[in-house]
């Protein structure tokens, strides 16, 4: 839907995206099922059917929306990174938060990520052009890819904010109460000041980690994106919690 002419039922939508989340085997749909079945949810695919019979445009389309959970295993989650919202050109972003999958190409905010991990991860010793575009292998790890909006107004960032407000909630309401059964955090990492409005609503068994967003290296035309080591830091929590660490 970025865009398309249809207009779905908005309780057909909920069923087809559980169905795919189910579909996906990463164990999401029973966690994000009292969403998907949700008034909140039906009210968040009316929005953006509204959108498109104005023909507003949003990305990434409805079928990718979820896709950093339908790539994440739940059994395997371990870190949560959460940016701002997707790449609002049309057709570049694709679902995983900060990933340039379907182009390829990569977008500044993440030349800035992989020149931060080839400096502070690798000491220079590989070279950043050669990371994947495609983040797909992160989220494989047990990293969940996350927005604080899982869609934008193409062209526009930080359009729907609001609108994806009550999932993100209930989502992190979710995973706090996970991991307090599972007597084990998750680590987060939060990129930028948007991102980091969220901390309040996790429970104090939760590890949190910051960052500015790379987005804003990039506004400033700054030579590198300074990433407070992130990355190192979200191995050594790894590390102290018993849980392997990501192959950046």
């Amino acid at each position: 839907m970025e865009n398309t002419t249809q207009h779905p039922d908005a309780n057909a939508y909920a069923e087809k995206m559980y169905k795919m989340l189910k579909d996906s085997n990463t164990g999401w749909h029973d966690l994000l099922k009292g969403f998907l079945f949700s008034e909140d949810f039906v009210n968040i695919i009316k929005a953006l059917e509204n959108m498109v019979s104005e023909d507003v445009r949003f990305t990434p389309p409805l079928r990718l929306v979820f896709r950093a959970f339908m790539e994440c295993p739940i059994d395997k989650l371990k870190v949560v990174v959460v940016g701002q919202d997707p790449y609002p050109q049309l057709g570049v972003a694709d679902g995983i938060a900060f990933s340039c999958g379907n182009t390829g190409k990569k977008e500044a905010s993440l030349r800035y990520i992989h020149g931060a991990i080839a400096r502070t991860v690798y000491d220079n010793s590989v070279d950043p052009k050669e990371l994947t575009a495609d983040l797909v292998e992160w989220s494989r790890q047990g990293i969940l890819m996350l927005n604080t909006s899982l869609t934008t107004e193409v062209g526009k960032i930080g359009k729907h904010f609001a609108l994806w407000d009550p999932f993100i909630k209930y989502l992190i309401d979710m995973l706090n109460s996970r991991s307090l059964i599972a007597q084990k955090p998750i680590i987060w990492a939060f990129f930028g000041k948007k991102a980091q409005e969220l901390e309040d609503l996790l429970d104090d068994s939760q590890v949190i980690l910051r960052a500015s967003h790379p987005a804003s290296a990039a506004y400033a035309k700054e030579k590198q994106w300074d990433c407070n080591d992130i990355f190192n830091k979200i191995n050594e929590k790894l590390e102290d919690n018993d849980y392997t660490k990501i192959l950046w």
